[in-house]
């Protein structure tokens, strides 16, 4: 499970972030996951441009914010002209290694094209979608897979995807998403909740999969959580009224870390049933938090690569094979905390681009 990595980057490294939308754009998690790397990197001492639509006010092209200059490709996101202009603003950062997302996907031949002139290597952070299903055209995925030198994907389950969309096996580097480590050792602990689902409730929350199995154990005694908000929420307080649990299953909304954490290291259970998952960050967040895993294995979701090697967790197939999981989970010891998971720290997958950077580019001077 370890991935600790010694390599340190060259000194002073000039690294080139691409990405239209940036977390000062939008909350989602392939921004999150982008911003996370390049603030990090940043803080190492190294030199790192975030080439995107402008999010600033003004109009300036530059705007230095976390250690990190921003540089305007676009005022707007309009893919068409982000990626006919970027290779010129590449060209002026004049970076020693690019780290490119992959929506819009022709961004990535076109950093490629740039990055060629100055002998940098491309590494293409692919962002997963639901049903790979984007706005993007096929043979769009084809090139944003088959152009970089590597491409970082978060899990073993979007590197099949990107396998079928024709990357080369051996340019595929799988880097997961990373966890605050320190956090979860110093938060206390809120034991209000016995099993705890944490997650967007989305069209691919699928909550009611916990809830039915909570429902096959209304003679036992439990208390629920539900952590997330969205869309799905309101059918899904509706399913928990019909199922006649309401009362001991508690709809907390989108709680921000410092109120989440606690809760799940008062949890003895995180059941995960989700059918779309790239990461299922808020279930390792859990398994660090000392509670069982239990994922319901859907064939668009990674979960089941959190617990395959944790002898607590376990795969079940739907709502009665997780209740009795849950029963089972009440024989084992209550945890606050599993150090088993303590390699998934931030900086222990910072170290892992640091590694897929540094490689790259001994790889491109042998070119």
């Amino acid at each position: 499970m370890s991935f600790l990595c010694p390599v340190v980057l060259l000194a002073d490294v000039r690294i080139a972030f691409v990405t239209m939308a940036t977390a000062h754009h939008v909350n989602d998690r392939h921004a999150r996951r982008v911003r996370s790397v390049a603030e990090r990197l940043a803080a190492r001492g190294h030199d790192v441009v975030c080439c995107c639509a402008q999010w600033w006010d003004g109009d300036h092209p530059a705007f230095d914010f976390e250690g990190i200059t921003y540089r305007r490709v676009t005022a707007e996101r309009t893919p068409r002209a982000f990626v006919a202009k970027l290779p010129f603003v590449l060209n002026s950062v004049r970076p020693e290694v690019v780290h490119v997302a992959t929506r819009p996907p022709l961004a990535v031949p076109a950093a490629r094209a740039a990055a060629h002139l100055r002998r940098a290597p491309v590494v293409a952070d692919w962002w997963d979608v639901p049903d790979g299903n984007g706005n993007e055209k096929a043979w769009e995925r084809s090139l944003a897979v088959r152009s970089p030198n590597a491409v970082v994907v978060p899990s073993r389950t979007v590197a099949t995807t990107v396998r079928e969309y024709g990357a080369d096996p051996d340019d595929i580097a799988v880097i997961p998403d990373g966890i605050d480590v320190a956090t979860v050792r110093d938060a206390p602990t809120d034991t209000r909740a016995d099993v705890v689902y944490a997650r967007q409730l989305d069209a691919h929350a699928n909550v009611e999969g916990v809830l039915l199995a909570l429902a096959e154990l209304r003679d036992r005694d439990w208390r629920a959580a539900i952590i997330g908000d969205g869309p799905a929420r309101s059918d899904a307080e509706r399913t928990a009224s019909d199922l006649r649990i309401d009362d001991r299953v508690e709809f907390l909304g989108d709680l921000p870390p410092a109120e989440r954490i606690p809760i799940l290291k008062g949890a003895h259970v995180f059941a995960q049933t989700a059918t779309w998952e790239p990461f299922a960050t808020e279930l390792l967040r859990a398994l660090a938090c000392g509670c069982v895993g239990i994922v319901e294995y859907q064939t668009a979701s990674a979960a089941h690569e959190l617990v395959e090697g944790d002898p607590r967790g376990s795969l079940v197939t739907g709502p009665v094979e997780l209740a009795d999981e849950i029963v089972a989970a009440a024989n084992m010891e209550r945890w606050s905390i599993d150090e088993g998971y303590a390699d998934y720290d931030h900086e222990a997958v910072a170290s892992r681009y640091v590694d897929r950077y540094e490689r790259s580019i001994d790889d491109y001077g042998l070119l």
